[in-house]
């Protein structure tokens, strides 16, 4: 079996820390390098709920999206929620290793993943890292449909595709309006209004849109909004990344056994539609799950099928 070391410098080739932004937190946080790692969970929080799920797996290595400490701390103390997760991690000999900024420019990176959940057609980065002269790498990526689609349709697709949160999809603009082309970039995208305009699409995809700046895009452009939960445009990437290590592995002989965690950690439970006056005239799909009350996915989420698969507990069969 590798050792820590092993992996993470595997993993460095697909997300090296140098491309991360410079206020970004990324690399191993815990773990001995000299340790054996026979398996591997992803997700995109280290959240305590996750952490107890690598445990219950026996993983060896847990590899998040999102930093544990992305701003210093004077304390790990287990009275604190991210000391808890520190002390578990250490008790349990589980690794974590983070890919954050790193992860959202590579090539593939989080939006790419996000583009094939949605089934588009990548033309190119939405935002291009000016040191790659292939042009691939970037922030957000620029799609193409195979067929056009109203963003009705568009926002049916994306609660369909993508894992079910309270939330759901918001839409801003005509909902009967075509769209051909789209942007998308997981996680936090109303920094980039002015690179989509720029790149001329009609409709962008996203999470965490403000009130303002979504307000002043649709207002700008016929540019139709389509604003899915932050975790949600973000946990495709774990399915991307995991398959990029299982074939690592399989070209090392390594024999790793990787999962996906299942967990919603979307910190939103619940969605109780308005109800007063003024009200909107529109009503459009909501997430797969059905109920927005229950956020869980119904059916299982996809899995890599080169993988072990594992219950909804996170426990291997």
């Amino acid at each position: 079996m590798p050792r820590l070391s092993e992996v993470i410098a595997a993993l460095e080739t697909l997300w090296p820390a140098e491309r991360a932004e410079s206020w970004d937190a990324v690399g191993t946080v815990v773990g001995d390098p000299g340790q054996e790692v026979t398996r591997v969970l992803f997700a995109v929080d280290p959240v305590q709920e996750i952490v107890d799920e690598a445990v219950r797996l026996g993983a060896d290595l847990l590899v998040t999206h999102h930093p544990l400490y992305l701003r210093g701390t004077t304390t790990v103390a287990a009275t604190h929620f991210k000391g808890r997760v520190v002390h578990t991690l250490i008790k349990n000999d589980i690794a974590l290793h983070v890919a954050h900024t790193n992860a959202d420019t590579a090539d593939p990176g989080v939006s790419d993943a996000l583009a094939g959940a949605l089934d588009l057609r990548v033309v190119g980065p939405l935002v291009p890292d000016p040191t790659d002269p292939e042009g691939r790498r970037g922030l957000g990526r620029v799609c193409e449909l195979d067929h056009p689609l109203t963003v009705r349709e568009l926002a049916a697709r994306a609660a369909e595709r993508l894992p079910a949160t309270a939330q759901g999809i918001r839409v801003a603009g005509d909902p009967e309006a075509v769209v051909r082309t789209i942007a998308v970039s997981g996680g936090s995208g109303d920094s980039l209004f002015d690179q989509v305009r720029a790149a001329g699409v009609d409709a962008f995809l996203t999470a965490d849109l403000r009130h303002h700046p979504a307000s002043e895009a649709v207002a700008h452009s016929p540019l139709a909004l389509l604003d899915a939960a932050h975790w949600a445009t973000e946990w495709p990437w774990c399915e991307l990344a995991a398959s990029q290590l299982d074939e690592i592995s399989d070209r090392h002989g390594w024999d790793l056994r990787v999962h996906v965690s299942k967990a919603v950690t979307d910190p939103w439970t619940a969605h109780a539609a308005s109800t007063a006056h003024p009200s909107p005239t529109t009503t459009l799909p909501t997430s797969a799950a059905g109920a927005p009350s229950d956020p869980s996915p119904t059916t299982p989420l996809p899995t890599s099928a080169s993988r072990a698969p594992s219950d909804t507990t996170g426990a291997p069969n």
